[in-house]
């Protein structure tokens, strides 16, 4: 209760004191012309007393934000993010299996894939629980699949329990294509040595890996059309809680609902999304066939009441719905819910890194259509990729690591994934020299993803890298980073940047500026408490015209700034 959360009708809801307390009340308040009162809770003036007025310096945009944390037009609303809207803690379900039990052996030697996963599929149809993996060296010949609601994989520690991983994807599966043809290996940026994704989409994927054709990744798949509308949504502003609905029938408090927004032919949604202006009204974007067929934007959201027409949501609305975007809640792929993977390290057998978007697909930890789900407490060793968001939304990475040899996308964030939660992050420094032909990323996000959090990370390599296809509204927040990597992105997925990325207390410690200071690239930004940076490598130009009406605070000074981390202290806002 002291996060504001509690079960409603057996899922996850917000409590009326949770909803309708502290700074939401306030944006109530600031909506009607009222006043706020004791009852309401503290005001974002309050609050900001305790989150942001200590020792250091206090940038005006900060004392703006929390005047107007809702729809302030360059700092996103990101105090929602991650599990459970941003849970403290995360639950510790109760021991249902241990993998020696069926026929797990830690001697480093014996395949342990089938017995772990004979385990986990034991504890989903038991109706979830902890499946746990005890201290040693465990091998493993092929995959391991947590597509069951509730269940975690728990081993005794990252330091004391090790799944060895001898085989990669193309191996396991096949070879999956790029969905534009060519040579690409798409597990350059998809799949997992430990995959969580929901049996049926699970199912799909590998049938259409399997026949070589392209699965759509997003969250209604390949066949958009037949999933059903539950009801078409009245005109909101972007930071409102609730909407109104023409037809409530099949909605309750705890379901997970899509709200979908089509683009228009002026591609006014994809405008929206960039701030708006003439920059965004002058950019090409029919040619930009990449990003265009992201489109809907699909933003998963778990409903937390329902009062006659009005529902309203667990987090605030990411964007405007407007009339020409056909603004509708609707099904759609069954996601995995309740499920996490904790305290192992998984390691792949050392092979020397791909060359650049040939990986054979070592990879660590993907979590795919996946809600409500977390990482915590897990090292990846010799991956070409590292943690992997597809299509998936309101997860937690908490004390994750990527080491070993290098790889090429330590972390990917990708298909319409949002509202995720990265905290307490390490990039280890290659242990072998990069070979010829390979390239570097960093902390991806690309594809529409909106409202993600990179909070308190240490970077002994990589970048904060955007793959093009018009992310939006994400933070990265306390971190320290050797800003060596490069971002991607084919010309077709548009633009690096859409409006509200925020930098908050970034410190670079080679002095490189590309992707760190973004003020003089993305739309409606602001980059706040980075130290003094320079051009040189990889440089880029802005992709709209005009004035970006973005904001630099506090350049030149780090650690200094307060609130020292942004997550936390919007988190503090609805103390």
């Amino acid at each position: 209760m002291g996060n504001g959360y509690a079960d409603i009708g057996g899922h996850t809801g917000i409590t009326r004191r949770g909803l309708l307390g502290s700074a939401i009340a306030v944006a109530a308040v600031a909506a009607t012309g009222g006043t706020a009162t004791a009852a309401d809770g503290p005001t974002p003036a309050t609050a900001a007393a305790t989150a942001g007025d200590r020792a250091g310096q206090v940038p005006a945009i900060w004392r703006e934000f929390t005047r107007d944390p809702f729809t302030h037009p360059q700092i996103p609303y990101i105090g929602r993010s991650g599990y459970r809207a941003g849970a403290a803690h995360l639950p510790r379900r109760p021991v249902v299996a241990d993998v020696r039990a069926y026929g797990a052996k830690a001697d480093g030697t014996t395949d342990c894939a089938p017995a772990i996963n004979r385990a986990i599929a034991a504890a989903g149809r038991a109706g979830g629980g902890t499946v746990l993996i005890p201290p040693g060296t465990f091998r493993i010949d092929d995959l391991i699949h947590i597509g069951y609601d509730n269940v975690v994989l728990r081993g005794a520690g990252s330091g004391r329990t090790k799944l060895y991983a001898t085989r990669n994807l193309t191996e396991l599966i096949g070879v999956y294509g790029s969905r534009y043809g060519g040579d690409k290996s798409s597990w350059s940026w998809a799949g997992g040595l430990i995959w969580l994704a929901p049996t049926a989409r699970w199912d799909s994927l590998v049938t259409a890996i399997k026949a070589r054709a392209w699965p759509f990744e997003g969250w209604t798949g390949n066949k958009r059309d037949e999933w059903e509308t539950l009801t078409t949504v009245a005109p909101a502003t972007r930071g409102s809680w609730s909407v109104t609905v023409a037809d409530a029938s099949e909605l309750r408090a705890g379901r997970l609902v899509l709200l979908r927004l089509a683009d228009d032919a002026d591609h006014t949604l994809l405008e929206h999304m960039s701030g708006g202006g003439p920059g965004p009204e002058a950019y090409s974007w029919d040619d930009k066939t990449k990003l265009t067929s992201y489109v809907p934007y699909e933003w998963p959201v778990r409903i937390a009441r329902v009062r006659g027409s009005k529902v309203t949501f667990e987090r605030p609305l990411p964007l405007d719905v407007r009339p020409e975007w056909d603004p509708r809640l609707t099904t759609h792929v069954e996601a995995l819910t309740g499920s996490g993977v904790e305290g192992l390290t998984l390691e792949a057998v050392e092979t020397p890194q791909s060359l650049h978007l040939l990986d054979k697909g070592y990879n660590g930890v993907t979590f795919q259509c996946a809600y409500d789900c977390w990482a915590d407490d897990i090292v990846v060793r010799h991956v070409d990729n590292g943690f992997g968001l597809v299509a998936a939304s309101a997860c937690t990475l908490r004390r994750t690591t990527v080491a070993g040899r290098g790889s090429h996308h330590p972390y990917f964030c990708r298909e319409g994934s949002h509202d995720n939660l990265i905290e307490d992050f390490t990039i280890e420094q290659r242990t072998v020299p990069a070979p010829a032909g390979t390239q570097l990323h960093g902390i991806n996000v690309e594809g529409l993803s909106s409202y993600n959090v990179w909070s308190r990370g240490e970077m002994a390599m990589g970048t904060f890298d955007s793959h093009r296809g018009l992310p939006f509204a994400n933070v990265r927040t306390d971190i320290t980073v050797h800003n060596d990597g490069r971002h991607g992105g084919d010309a077709i997925a548009g633009p690096l940047f859409g409006a509200r990325f925020t930098h908050w207390n970034i410190r670079v410690t080679n002095g490189r500026a590309g992707l760190m200071k973004i003020d003089g690239l993305a739309p409606y930004s602001a980059t706040v408490g980075v130290n003094e940076v320079t051009e040189f490598d990889q440089i880029d130009v802005p992709d709209f015209t005009g004035p970006l009406n973005s904001r630099l605070e506090l350049y030149g000074t780090t650690d200094v700034v307060r609130p020292r981390n942004l997550y936390d202290a919007q988190r503090e806002l609805e103390r």
